[in-house]
């Protein structure tokens, strides 16, 4: 059911109103706060939904990419919107050194302070699954 946003023209508060597309424009829309029918709708936000090949021809716009080499906080925060976009979680590794990033700490320092960095488990067997 769509969700329609107005606001009231004499007490000036907003309100939502949920209508079914029959209803849309039959029923009276009151103010819920002064009961008043000067009431006025409000474009709201519009959601897009975009495919995943679509979000990922975005993320990897090469013009997203120049000089971010020489810039550990721009690289953190393309790195974190990538992420985002993948609506992925990529764990908590993969957060500390966005993080890092983020504050500008480089990468070379970042790789040395974290030795184990992406390291394998060396406690799981083939394709990850548990040796025992």
């Amino acid at each position: 059911m769509p969700k329609y946003e107005y606001t009231c023209q004499e007490c000036n508060r907003l309100f939502e109103q949920y209508f079914t597309f029959e209803e849309y424009g039959k029923k009276k829309v009151t103010c819920p706060y002064c009961q008043s029918a000067k009431v006025r709708r409000r474009i709201g936000r519009i959601r897009v939904a975009h495919s995943e090949e679509s979000r990922l021809e975005r993320i990897s716009d090469p013009s997203a990419f120049e000089g971010i080499e020489n810039d550990p906080q721009a690289m953190g925060q393309m790195m974190r919107k990538m992420s985002k976009e993948m609506g992925e979680d990529l764990g908590p590794e993969f957060n500390e050194v966005v993080d890092r990033l983020e504050k500008g700490q480089p990468p070379d320092q970042i790789e040395k302070e974290l030795p184990d960095l992406g390291a394998p488990d060396t406690k799981a067997g083939p394709a990850g699954l548990d040796g025992d």
